[in-house]
Formats: structure tokens, sequence, C-alpha cells
């Protein structure tokens, strides 16, 4: 069989654009593995974890092992051991947390499950990755400590607090988010007073509405009151963050679109930044913090938005002059309601979007901290995602604090 010139020019290109597909493809490389907890459709529905590789190169999002269930109704929150092997999950529908093991490849594996007595809100693991921090409750606030072992079982309770509101003693207290310092010697919840403040409802308290409680964590884990705590956190206080050395804490306020800063002094008591709080996008919902501790970023709700912002090493001081002109350059899909970077290089955020059923992924400058759509974003997900977290995978030099 014979071929035209041009027959034989259009096979020719198809070989090679054929060829330098698979080159590509070749080239990419896996630095990270994304974990998306998403809460499905309908009451009821058993939410499920999605696995996504992240391409070291680009931030492209490609579609990892196959999703696993949650393991319970209505995922929540997730935390990740120190290790990337050990993964656990907060179920609101049916007040479960369950631990999952992590392999190499991204692979998860349902391990123990722990029942709760009321609904958990929000998770943490400690740097040591030997107690796991569970806040529960939508009108009686707990935390819990679990002893975590080195397979990442989740133990016995080694301790436990009930947040209370001094002088209110009274008001329902709704929690919303806890993080344990990167030194191991100290954790912080955020809670807020629904009887002080009760969209739709009737506001029976003159308390101030939002708080973070801390606690100092001392030998077995006990858990003592930090001095001073609570501490004002503005309206409604949606999710909190540390930096990497344990010096400041960062609280996102939802109604106030605020962020505000507190210093942590050598007690475990915290300070206000003395020139904030500092202005967000609308209704934020998810701060992060790079692994230098350089920067840091919001994620909005409202306006589908994350702010970025340049941290002050010595002061904490937040500054958004990344975005001059406003957080709306950072644009997601709809409703971003968490936010994460990618711990191995600190080069990519992405947000998980919970009405736009997708993940938003952004390149980080880490010589500006500016944000630029990866490619293809956003990223098709299971209906409702509402949170996500990392694992490294490969051996490779990560960012550190600076």
């Amino acid at each position: 069989m014979k071929f035209s010139k041009m027959s034989q020019l259009f096979l020719v290109s198809s070989l090679g654009l054929v060829v330098a597909t698979l080159l590509t493809a070749c080239q990419l490389v896996t630095i990270d593995y994304l974990f998306l907890a998403s809460a499905g459709v309908g009451t009821g529905s058993e939410g499920q974890i999605q696995t996504f590789a992240v391409d070291s190169e680009t931030g492209a999002l490609r579609t990892g092992p196959p999703a696993v269930s949650s393991g319970g109704i209505d995922p929540v929150a997730m935390a990740i051991a120190p290790g990337y092997t050990n993964l656990y999950v907060a179920n609101a529908g049916d007040n479960t947390v369950v631990h999952f093991s992590a392999d190499y490849n991204g692979n998860l594996t349902k391990k123990d499950t722990i029942t709760l007595s009321a609904p958990p809100v929000s998770l943490a693991v400690n740097a040591a990755g030997n107690y796991l921090y569970v806040v529960a409750g939508s009108t009686s606030a707990t935390l819990t400590e679990y002893a975590v072992s080195s397979s990442g079982t989740i133990g016995a309770v080694t301790a436990q607090q009930t947040l209370v509101l001094p002088g209110f003693t009274g008001d329902p207290l709704t929690p919303t988010g806890v993080v344990s310092l990167p030194n191991n010697q100290g954790v912080y919840v955020t809670a807020y007073d629904l009887a002080a403040y009760n969209p739709g409802g009737t506001v029976t308290s003159v308390a101030n509405p939002g708080w973070v409680f801390g606690f100092n964590v001392g030998s077995g884990g006990t858990l003592t009151t930090t001095l001073g705590s609570p501490y004002k956190a503005g309206v409604k206080p949606t999710s909190l963050t540390a930096d990497p050395l344990s010096r400041f804490i960062y609280v996102t306020d939802f109604v106030s679109n605020q962020l505000i800063g507190y210093g942590v002094q050598s007690s475990g008591l915290l300070n206000f930044l003395i020139n904030g709080p500092f202005r967000t996008g609308a209704e934020p919902t998810s701060v992060a913090i790079d692994p230098r501790g350089i920067y840091m970023y919001v994620s909005n709700a409202l306006d589908s938005s994350v702010s970025a912002y340049v941290i002050d090493v010595n002061t904490g001081t937040p500054s958004a002059a990344i975005n001059p002109t406003g957080s709306s350059i950072n644009s997601t899909d709809t409703q971003p309601v968490s936010l994460g970077i990618d711990p191995a290089l600190g080069r990519f955020v992405y947000t998980a979007n919970f009405l736009g059923n997708s993940v938003s992924g952004f390149q980080l400058d880490p010589n500006s901290g500016t944000l630029i759509q990866t490619q293809a974003t956003p990223y098709p997900s299971a209906p409702h995602p509402t949170a996500l977290v990392f694992a490294t995978h490969g051996n490779h030099s990560v960012q550190t604090p600076q």
C-alpha cells in the first residue's frame, strides 16, 4: 500500500505527538498525595476520601488510587500524623473518628475506629505523633486527648477538658477548630458562644461571642489551662493555625472578615498582635502557613477566593501587600472551606470547594508569595468536599522555617 507525501507527513507528525505525550507523561513526578474528604449528597450519605497525586513541576492534580469510604457519615475534618503514614478522619454524622494507614503510593487502608458521645468538629496530631486531639460538640464543647501508638492506633483517653466561658458558664459553646503547637507544648481551640451569636435566633448573653481556649501540655499529656485563657477571638472564629516556630497563632473570624493574630508567650499565654486584626476576604474559613513560616493564605467562602500575606518574621504581622488590589486576584471555585499547602516543597496551595465540587490549585512563588493558578484547575471531585490534607512522597529535600 502506498502513502502520499501528505499522508506520510501526517503519520510522522501524529507519531511525534504520541511520543511527545508519552515523554511528557513520563516526566511527571509526584511530590505529594492530596487526600480529600467529601460529604456526598443527602442526609446520611457515607463519606469518601479521594487521593490525588500532585505533580512536582506544575502542581497539577492527577487521580490517584481508588477512593475509599471515610468509615462513617459526613466527614468534616482530617489530620495526618508526622511521617505521613497515618490519617485520621472525623465523621460528624455518626460521631466517629477513623484511623487509616497510608502507604508509599497513596493507598488508604482502614484500621481502627472510636465512637464519641458528640459529633467531632476538628482534629490535630502533635508533632511528636503520640497524641491525637479531638474537638467535639455542638452546644457543649470538649477537647479530648488520645494516646497514639507507633503504628498510629488510637489508644486511651489521656486528658480531657470541657470548654466553659468564665462568668457565663451556662452559655452553649460551639467548637470550630484545634491546633497543636509544633513544639508540642500547647494546644488551642476556637469556639463561639451560641447565646451571644445566634443568627436567626435570640441573643440571650452579653458575652463576647468568639474565643480561643489555650492549654499547656505537660508530662504524660496532662492539659492545664494557660494563663489568661480563654482569649477573645472576634465573633465566629472558624479556623486557626500556628507558625512553624510556635511563636504566633492566627485565627479567622467568619463574621467580621478578619484575621486575628496572637503572640505565644513562654507560659502559653496569648497576646494580641498590636496592629491587628487584619482584613481578609468575605467569610474566611481556613488558614495555613507555608513550611518556611514566611507566607500565609486564607480561603474565603463567600467571594470564592484566597487571600495571601507575607509574615514579618520578627513581629508576626501579616501584610497583605502580596495582593495590593484585593483578595479577588486569587479566585477559586465556589465556596472554598478548607485550604492546605504542600508540605514537601511549600510551592502549591489548594482549596476544597464545597459547592464547586472541586479542588482549586495555585502555584506559590517562593520569592514573593504570589499565587498563579495551576494547570487545568479546578479539579473535579466527589460532591461537597470538606477537608484536605497531604502526604509527602519520595526521597527529597523539604522546606524548613527560616
